[in-house]
């Protein structure tokens, strides 16, 4: 047998590198892919658009085999800290909501143009069937004055965008009547309106409750108090001092004991003092159990001890507890007349301000439903809505 060797010129030839064959991507498929591959890039371009101009942070790059954000700080403006929140929607538990309604602006001069607002606070299982006085009562005054709704959770609200009443309900918790869960939704109530910090009074209204007098009225009455308007008396009978359990002290002695409505009127001070109290709240949330009705004595006598000198020793929403019972008067279309109302708002003498007073009452409450009718009727006669 013969073995044949290679020349070098063979071994040479051999170990050539032949030369690679192009290829060539099917053209079919490049007209499918390349729209598709255009199309995913217009999407991610317009979601880091989105998410640039919502938080603050471009789309996740990667770096080094792992994803890491490019942030980008919003730059430094006044007006982040001074505009409300755009969504009164939002995922802060109610710890978290304190937390952040409680910061205060130590300097007290405001670097900027401020309009005190106020802040209508509507506490309600539901619908309000008197918002369309309400409307009236709210038109033309943009600007001085904010809304906030706390219903049952499972409650939807059907406004329209035209209502000053669309979009205005805050994340909520099921409240009862009597119990602590009623105080935390009137907190929760002051809390969201803490965040907008034009807001400078804070109203406690109910379904029930309707304006007395025009906004012009009820707004220049309230900027101008030197007090805030919360029930407080020394009630030293059976549904005062006796529902006093003496576990509560030494925080609250039988003698700081106080009684008073639930619906007050308060400014910006005493709003954040009432979210951010952690000294009496524990005591009535433990000793004051039903029977106690927490909701007309914590406010009440926590702020009779922490500020006696602020407030105003009364609520400025009438209501009628002659008739008897657990509940104040309801009142329907047969009672509401020119007559009755005059009667409600010029009927009384108070303080204000430490002077002699006529205008007592700027919200009356309980009215029915089927007293719409009249009340839109009489609107611009006792009560200038016209």
């Amino acid at each position: 047998m013969q073995l044949r060797v290679s020349s070098f010129e063979d071994v040479k030839e051999s170990a050539q590198p032949r030369a690679a064959q192009p290829r060539v991507f099917p053209l079919p498929l490049l007209k499918i892919f390349l729209p598709l591959f255009a199309l995913v890039a217009v999407g991610f371009s317009v979601f880091g658009v989105y998410v640039t101009r919502r938080i603050g942070v471009l789309p996740a790059a990667a770096v080094g085999g792992l994803f890491r954000p490019l942030c980008v700080e919003e730059p430094p403006s006044l007006d982040r800290w001074v505009r409300p929140p755009a969504d009164l929607m939002h995922s802060m538990n109610d710890e978290e909501l304190f937390w952040r309604a409680s910061w205060v602006p130590q300097v007290k001069k405001y670097p900027f143009k401020r309009v005190p607002k106020v802040a209508f606070m509507f506490l309600t299982r539901g619908p309000l069937p008197l918002s369309p006085l309400w409307e009236k009562f709210f038109r033309g005054h943009e600007g001085r004055y904010s809304i906030y709704v706390h219903a049952l959770p499972s409650y939807q609200a059907n406004f329209t965008s035209a209502s000053v009443f669309y979009e205005r309900q805050i994340p909520s918790k099921v409240s009862e009547w009597g119990q602590m869960s009623m105080c935390d939704a009137e907190r929760r109530l002051l809390a969201n309106a803490l965040l907008d910090i034009s807001n400078e009074w804070f109203v406690l209204l109910s379904e029930s409750c309707v304006p007395l007098l025009s906004f012009n009225i009820t707004y220049q009455y309230l900027i101008r108090s030197r007090y805030s308007f919360v029930g407080v008396t020394d009630d030293r009978g059976p549904y005062g001092r006796g529902r006093y359990n003496a576990s509560m002290a030494p925080e609250v002695t039988i003698e700081q004991w106080r009684k008073g409505s639930q619906w007050f009127q308060v400014k910006r001070k005493l709003a954040v003092s009432i979210i951010k109290d952690t000294t009496y709240y524990p005591k009535f949330e433990k000793f004051c159990r039903p029977h106690c009705y927490v909701d007309e004595h914590y406010f009440p006598t926590m702020l009779a001890i922490q500020s006696p000198n602020l407030l105003a020793n009364r609520s400025l929403s009438w209501v009628d507890w002659s008739r008897g019972g657990a509940h104040p008067a309801t009142f329907g279309k047969v009672d509401v007349t020119e007559a009755f109302l005059k009667r409600i708002i010029g009927g009384r003498n108070c303080s204000y301000n430490d002077q002699p007073s006529r205008i007592c009452y700027l919200f009356a409450r309980k009215f029915a439903p089927s007293s719409l009718g009249p009340l839109l009727q009489l609107a611009p006669i006792p009560l200038g809505l016209g």
